[in-house]
């Protein structure tokens, strides 16, 4: 299987103007905003910010102001992210996600090519909320230190190397922490993570969480969910094939009839059975033509396809109803609103499962 199958690029340049392209959709419960997430490497500073950090690292490092200026002139494409949990009707919540709107402070000596680093992620666990939140707490601290440092001949190949060695890692982190206890830990956790770095999206996916990218069709004039993750349970032929080809079955659409995902981080008892932590990996090159991107457990897919989650979404955004309160932009309050909204509404059209769903706003 091919770790690094890119997703196909656009065409086109951007519509000077584009049509109204939904109207309302009938309104759901409106609960209360979750709070942001803080970022994980402490308060780091604002885009504006970065730029003036930016510009006087390089002056420190290479002592160029010629140097500075190629590198801020590339511009930048800027994340944020937004998020919304329920429990749904299971006893705890076993989802972990992590949200780090810029992620180039926690990393030192970065390439001279990368400006701007993002990382977002969901975590969905099972039999238990340990290799969960291990994975939230550590994946994204592995990344850093394997992120390549300095000149590098291809930066998409070295990245994926990067994501690849990460995985490998955390998941082997998990496994030793989890032998060490008597009795032994059982949990795994599916793992859908997207890293920005300038304006590529690298995906990297374990299990059956995904990742959409909203974008605008320049033919149709309509916006389309472009899936930037290949899901993996065990009744897919080659997912099938090789957990047989390790001494594993797959009954009931499980492996050995009881777990659910073909590959997870953790699940130390079914490693032996083809269960795997190497996830796929694709990239995806942003275009002015990209308005957001959802990620969520299946808990959200089990009950909307991604077109309707997209549609759901887009309407929210557009709702001029929706009226910024003191202190938070209007582009806040409708992220927020069509978070929470559509995790109430994945809850309301019977979802049984935690339901964690992350939007991150895309501004280039």
């Amino acid at each position: 299987m091919d770790l690094f199958e890119d997703l196909p690029e656009p065409g086109g340049d951007t519509p000077k103007s584009e049509p109204s392209r939904f109207g309302n959709l009938p309104d759901t419960s409106n609960p209360d905003v979750a709070p942001r997430v803080p970022d994980l490497f402490g308060e780091l500073p604002e885009a504006q910010n970065n730029l003036k950090g930016e510009k006087r690292k390089l002056l420190d490092q290479n002592g160029s102001k010629g140097h500075e200026e190629k590198k801020i002139c590339k511009g930048l494409v800027t994340l944020k992210g937004y998020v919304a949990e329920r429990k749904g009707e299971r006893v705890e919540m076993q989802d972990a996600h992590v949200i780090i709107d810029d992620f180039t402070a926690g990393i030192t000596q970065l390439p001279s090519e990368v400006s701007r680093l993002s990382y977002f992620a969901v975590f969905d666990g099972h039999a238990g909320i340990r290799a969960s939140k291990y994975a939230a707490q550590n994946l994204h601290l592995n990344l850093a230190r394997n992120f390549p440092k300095g000149e590098v001949n291809s930066m998409e190949k070295t990245i994926k190397k990067c994501l690849l060695l990460t995985f490998k890692q955390t998941d082997e982190g998990f496994l030793k922490q989890a032998s060490s206890q008597k009795p032994t830990w059982k949990d795994g956790t599916t793992a859908t993570c997207v890293l920005l770095v300038d304006k590529d999206l690298y995906v990297a996916n374990l299990g059956d969480s995904r990742a959409i990218l909203c974008r605008f069709n320049e033919a149709s004039k309509k916006l389309t969910s472009l899936p930037l993750v290949k899901e993996h349970n065990p009744t897919q032929y080659d997912e099938r094939m090789r957990i047989q080809k390790a001494g594993g079955t797959v009954r009931d659409g499980r492996v050995m009839g009881v777990l659910e995902v073909s590959r997870s981080i953790g699940d130390g008892q079914y490693k032996h059975c083809g269960v795997i932590a190497i996830p796929d990996i694709r990239r995806c090159q942003l275009t002015p033509n990209d308005r957001f991107i959802l990620l969520a457990c299946d808990g959200l897919f089990k009950v909307f396809s991604p077109d309707e989650a997209v549609l759901f979404v887009s309407a929210i955004l557009e709702d001029e109803t929706l009226i910024a309160r003191l202190g938070k932009a209007a582009a806040d309050v409708r992220f927020e609103a069509a978070c929470n909204r559509l995790a109430s509404e994945a809850v309301r059209r019977g979802s049984a499962d935690n339901v964690t769903i992350i939007l991150v706003a895309i501004g280039l």
